[in-house]
């Protein structure tokens, strides 16, 4: 007959002194740990987020109401865990994993810690693949690789959000578990992003976590914390790639910034903590792509942050700049002239870049952002100089053609097989002569007739990701029958 074993559990006792909004100072924790989950009285838990000589500072997760000076706080010793698993799949829970979609419990498949640690360097290999979000001016010019960082930002209602939502609408089909985190936003933007995730069928392969303006400071703070604790369970677990968009960082910073003022540490430049750059960096550090004998898993970070007229230099995005692999920058200007997505290619970079993107695409952008970028600077000038040239005439025709192949809808991704074809089309002189009103008609058509007559030329694109001479010959045959049809 197998021994019965007791575990030893330790708990330790202390009490309510002081509540200060969301902290408790609480006495008689002599061992407590930074990170640790306590309880106070029955229901409401808190997390130890710092020490005086006197006193335990405690952040509560719920809301304040019910805890009085006075009552029983109890420690388990145990690190903070959230539980997660695959139920969590196609569901909306709140930043302490609790079911807020209406939908039922979900069963958890195990506990990952809040604040886990990042893998090493010799857990990692360098990022060898293209993570494609749909978005033309970013797939084509600042690509995105799976497992790396990068920063999107811009001035509020400038497209950010449809940024990061279109990257995880353009996942459908291709095995990336995607979750979007909401912090700190008003319900009816949240609204908007789960109607999307209606619309597209999102939930068979994402989820979200939400802690919106009303919820909590605590909920806001750890809301990006346990959304990558689940995508590590994903990553580690399940072997898979991991998408994840934090909208925004600019409130989980106003968050910590309110915390740390009910912490009584001292205020530093706009009233920020000196320890802000560690609570950012040491989330995004998580992000990466892992070794085959780790499970060869990754994941992948989309941090948002707002900046106030376009100040890049804020201390928020200064700060987070610093530490993604590249950043894409949406301009208010670009945005009232009515080009979507309002992407600045001049301060957007990407660190990873073309060592990810296809080949195909790689080859058929060469020139394209400089000429982009001169077409902008061109079209400013002329607009206080009356009477250009014919030259520059047809120069800026040109230019309103290529920025017509860029724009794009909002919440319709773009494949990869279909931006390389729009580029071979444009430069083999397809669009030379069509107005820059009529080129997203244009091909469109092209493309349908492609996917209707030639299936297989689109299935060797994407299984080959290059150009070699077959598929060449086969678009340039499509062209000239496109346009001998439309003559």
């Amino acid at each position: 007959m197998a021994a019965k074993i007791n575990l030893l559990r330790m708990k330790e006792h202390g009490t309510v002194a002081e509540i200060r909004q969301d902290v408790v100072h609480v006495v008689g924790l002599t061992n407590c740990l930074n990170g640790q989950l306590v309880r106070i009285g029955d229901i409401v838990d808190g997390v130890v987020l710092g020490f005086d000589p006197d006193y335990v500072l405690v952040l509560l997760m719920d809301a304040a109401t019910g805890v009085k000076p006075g009552d029983k706080v109890v420690s388990t010793m145990a690190e903070f865990k959230i539980p997660v698993g695959m139920e969590f799949m196609g569901r909306r829970v709140s930043a302490l994993c609790k079911p807020i979609d209406s939908a039922g419990p979900i069963r958890e498949d195990a506990r990952y810690p809040i604040f886990g640690v990042a893998p090493s360097v010799l857990e990692r290999v360098p990022l060898g693949e293209e993570l494609q979000t749909g978005t033309k001016l970013i797939d084509m010019m600042k690509p995105v690789g799976k497992g790396q960082r990068m920063l999107i930002l811009g001035d509020r209602m400038t497209g950010k959000t449809t940024l990061g939502v279109d990257a995880i609408l353009s996942q459908k089909g291709r095995d990336v578990t995607c979750i979007y985190c909401c912090i700190g936003k008003a319900e009816a933007a949240l609204n908007r992003v789960i109607k999307l995730f209606d619309q597209h069928g999102v939930w068979n392969y994402g989820l979200i976590v939400a802690a919106t303006a009303s919820d909590p400071m605590g909920q806001q703070y750890l809301a990006p914390y346990v959304a990558t604790s689940i995508g590590e369970y994903f990553m580690y677990e399940k072997r898979a790639d991991v998408l994840i968009v934090f909208d925004d960082f600019t409130k989980h910073a106003w968050a910590y910034r309110q915390i740390s003022l009910l912490l009584e540490r001292s205020p530093g430049r706009d009233a920020y903590p000196g320890d802000i750059f560690y609570i950012h960096s040491q989330l995004v550090e998580r992000a990466g792509k892992l070794k085959s004998d780790r499970g060869g898993g990754s994941m992948t970070h989309l941090p948002i942050v707002e900046t106030l007229q376009g100040d890049v230099a804020g201390y928020i995005a200064s700060n987070i700049v610093s530490m993604t692999d590249g950043q894409i920058y949406t301009s208010t200007s670009l945005f009232g002239e009515g080009f979507k997505p309002a992407i600045d290619m001049g301060l957007s970079v990407s660190r990873i870049g073309n060592k990810v993107q296809w080949p195909a695409i790689k080859r058929l952008t060469g020139m394209l952002q400089l000429e982009f970028v001169r077409y902008k600077e061109l079209e400013r000038l002329t607009r206080i100089r009356a009477g250009a040239s014919a030259e520059v005439e047809e120069r800026l025709r040109r230019g309103r053609v290529l920025e017509a192949v860029l724009k794009q809808p909002e919440n319709k991704p773009i494949p990869a097989e279909d931006q390389a074809i729009m580029l071979f089309a444009l430069n083999n002189g397809f669009l030379t002569e069509v107005e820059p009103e009529d080129v997203q008609a244009r091909i469109e058509a092209l493309l349908q007739q492609i996917r209707r007559d030639s299936p297989e030329l689109i299935e060797e694109l994407v299984s080959r990701r290059d150009l070699n001479d077959a598929i060449k010959e086969g678009l340039h045959e499509h062209l000239k029958r496109f346009v001998s049809a439309t003559v």
